[in-house]
């Protein structure tokens, strides 16, 4: 499995940047897609995800509303639409694949996902 994040950038506070998460090497019918971030010094932390096959998504408290997590069948890529970027979302962001342990399911924990990317920078500017 490979995923390949990008889309990452510098950007100033209130814009909008859209990361994309390029997944190959199996069929995802059965997984959740979840985006990730770390910033210096935290632990990392989920953001969003997504069921690969039903379309149910997740978003944690902090992104919701200024976030939008979607998938794309036909390229196998999931997107992470972010809007009224904020200083604090600077971070490396990473996209993540992890099997859903039943149809539906989301999948929140770091340790359900064992597949990762390997990190797009976002920094927000004031």
């Amino acid at each position: 499995v490979q995923l390949q994040a990008s889309g990452g950038g510098l950007v100033q506070a209130g814009g909008s940047l859209r990361l994309s998460c390029a997944a190959s090497g199996r069929t995802f019918r059965n997984f959740c897609m979840g985006w990730f971030r770390q910033a210096p010094g935290k632990e990392r932390e989920i953001l969003a995800a997504i069921n690969w096959s039903s379309g149910r998504t997740y978003y944690a408290d902090s992104v919701k509303g200024r976030f939008t997590i979607s998938r794309n069948n036909a390229n196998n890529t999931v997107y992470l639409q972010m809007n009224s970027l904020k200083p604090e979302d600077t971070a490396v962001y990473y996209c993540a694949a992890g099997a859903s342990p039943f149809p539906n399911a989301i999948v929140t924990t770091l340790r359900g996902y064992g597949y990762w990317g390997q990190g797009t920078l976002v920094t927000v500017s004031s």
